[in-house]
């Protein structure tokens, strides 16, 4: 993959040095995995970031980054893959978890049809989370098991997507490589 262009967007050791709150952290922020740029590191960081996007609330980059220093797979990576999951997205993402849910179960637990989804009201943020959270508990078991399943498969389908780039971009380069040297010793 072109680390020019990763490099170029994600922080390196001595920014996060500077951080007074991640300076404290920094027993745990330095095994070299974390912030290497290789093929198994990047592609098992955003598998990572891809299965935390999923998880509910604001504990999404937490999770990502614990998990990441647990797995040793690239930190920046893996919380930026959790970006996928927003306001925006994040209701088609547990449409689709709750009927995958429903497809797995066998569409034995929960409602028959989707309640409305509550409104969001940004001076309220308790009451919001409450209605969320009752939302999401109205929906029961499909949508818990969706959301794994969806976690998970989105977490192998990220991982062998960067696998596949990666080791496609480097034949092409050696590919164009070769051609340079063959043309060059004409």
């Amino acid at each position: 993959m072109p680390r020019k262009l990763l490099r170029r967007w994600l922080p390196d050791r001595d920014t996060l040095n500077r951080n007074a709150f991640l300076r404290r952290c920094a027993p745990f922020l330095t095994h070299h995995n974390l912030w290497h740029l290789n093929r198994h590191s990047v592609s098992g960081g955003l598998a990572v970031g891809l299965a935390c996007g999923m998880i509910p609330g604001p504990l999404q980059m937490l999770t990502a980054t614990v998990l990441s220093i647990l797995f040793r797979v690239n930190l920046p990576v893996a919380i930026f893959g959790t970006f996928f999951s927003n306001p925006f997205t994040i209701v088609p993402l547990y449409l689709a978890a709750f009927g995958l849910g429903r497809l797995i179960t066998g569409a034995n637990g929960g409602p028959a049809h989707i309640p409305p989804a509550p409104e969001t009201d940004w001076s309220n943020l308790t009451g919001t989370v409450q209605a969320w959270l009752d939302w999401m508990v109205t929906l029961g078991t499909p949508l818990a098991i969706g959301i794994v399943v969806l976690a998970l498969l989105l977490a192998l389908a990220g991982y062998g997507v960067v696998q596949l780039g990666w080791r496609l971009h480097v034949r092409h380069a050696l590919h164009c490589r070769r051609q340079r040297r063959a043309t060059a010793g004409l």
